[in-house]
């Protein structure tokens, strides 16, 4: 469905600042029809660049972007389909809702004034099915009179996708169209654009910086850094299974210890770490060899805090002190501060109690310990 190929795009500072910044440096990724794909990364990563050049709303300085095999942009062909002629439909972070007209006209506008891609102009009655059957699937009939002013946050974001889906395009494009509404209305939207798309049939790509958000509502995740996408692939490869320090921490959290492979891994599967904190075991990974500076990654969420010590385990212990806990609600976050003085955090279960300055042994086990190529050699 969408092909993204070696992808360069720079945007020139002003004459006071100079220079340039490559927002996209060489990004290639295909996504699949019907797939729902995230482009996920920190501010300034270059994920909504890249999402505007698939829509048209920028050029890329080179590369090449194919959207159904018709070629939108080829910088060696020096072609550059404009964005009213691409078979896409778009969600933008604001919404976009224009502010006096009612939520008919607001989803029947690219119907009425826009250039469809490959029809004819629709008729009145044909413009009214339409809107009626986009605002029934985000479930906003009956409030096509209603002015766009007197709309929740939530509603407006429904008009936005209903406008989007009306259009029938076999492309959907999403800038961050939940960041403005609160947690709990966030959390239920996710769920609600994942199936929508999914029955509608429509191909997805999503821009966001919320993990949370790329976790629960994709098929694949491209995970990016710096204009360039560091890791690709589905949401649990990502967590469990990240291919790097930035992916490891940037997915979810971690606790973080440097250390240095001290032989290959045996026939358990586990590979032998020397940190400061002592020798460790950690899941062993082929393409790292002896001697390589890694990082153990461990989420907060696999480790084990008690005041008594594991007896019989093969898991790695450490000890601490406890210095702080934080309740928040479905877990107890735990920091602690380990002998050495490095910080480590738990996230515990809510009716476990355990008090500011106990002294704790923190447990976890080799195959939740993951092993990623430190962050200055990657």
């Amino acid at each position: 469905m969408l092909t993204v190929k070696g992808l360069h795009k720079k945007f020139q500072l002003s004459q006071a600042e100079h220079g340039a910044v490559q927002a996209l440096q060489g990004i290639s990724f295909e996504v699949a029809e019907g797939e729902f794909f995230t482009l996920l990364g920190p501010s300034g990563c270059g994920k909504t660049t890249a999402l505007r050049c698939v829509g048209g709303l920028e050029r890329p300085d080179a590369g090449e972007i194919l959207i159904s095999g018709q070629r939108v942009f080829s910088s060696d062909r020096g072609s550059f389909v404009p964005c009213y002629k691409r078979d896409i439909a778009m969600v933008f972070q604001s919404y976009a809702i224009w502010p006096h007209m009612s939520v008919f006209d607001n989803v029947a506008y690219p119907l009425r004034y826009g250039q469809r891609h490959g029809t004819s102009k629709l008729s009145a009655p044909e413009v009214t099915e339409r809107v009626q059957d986009a605002l029934t699937k985000v479930r906003m009939l009956g409030m096509e009179k209603r002015p766009a002013t007197d709309l929740s946050g939530g509603q407006q974001q429904r008009v936005a996708l209903a406008r989007a889906l009306v259009r029938q395009a076999k492309l959907m494009l999403l800038d961050e169209p939940l960041s403005n509404l609160d947690a709990k209305l966030r959390e239920e939207m996710r769920w609600e654009i994942r199936e929508l798309v999914k029955e509608v049939g429509l191909t997805a790509v999503y821009v966001t910086h919320d993990q949370a958000e790329a976790l629960v509502m994709s098929d694949r995740v491209a995970v990016m850094r710096q204009g360039q996408v560091v890791q690709c692939g589905p949401p649990r490869d990502m967590y469990l299974r990240p291919e790097n320090e930035f992916v490891a921490a940037f997915v979810g959290s971690i606790n973080r210890i440097p250390g240095t492979l001290a032989d290959e891994g045996s026939a358990s599967g586990t590979v032998r770490v020397a940190t400061a904190l002592g020798a460790m075991l950690a899941q062993a990974r082929e393409e790292l060899q002896k001697e390589r500076n890694v990082v153990l990654a461990i989420r907060p969420e696999n480790v084990t805090v008690s005041q008594e010590e594991p007896i019989g385990s093969r898991a790695n212990i450490l000890r601490g002190t406890v210095s702080r806990t934080l309740f928040a609600g479905d877990y107890l976050d735990c920091s602690v501060v380990l002998d050495n003085g490095q910080p480590f955090r738990a996230r515990l279960h809510p009716l476990q109690e355990i008090a500011v300055g106990a002294r704790v042994y923190l447990s976890f086990e080799p195959n939740l310990c993951v092993i990623v190529p430190a962050l200055e050699s990657q």
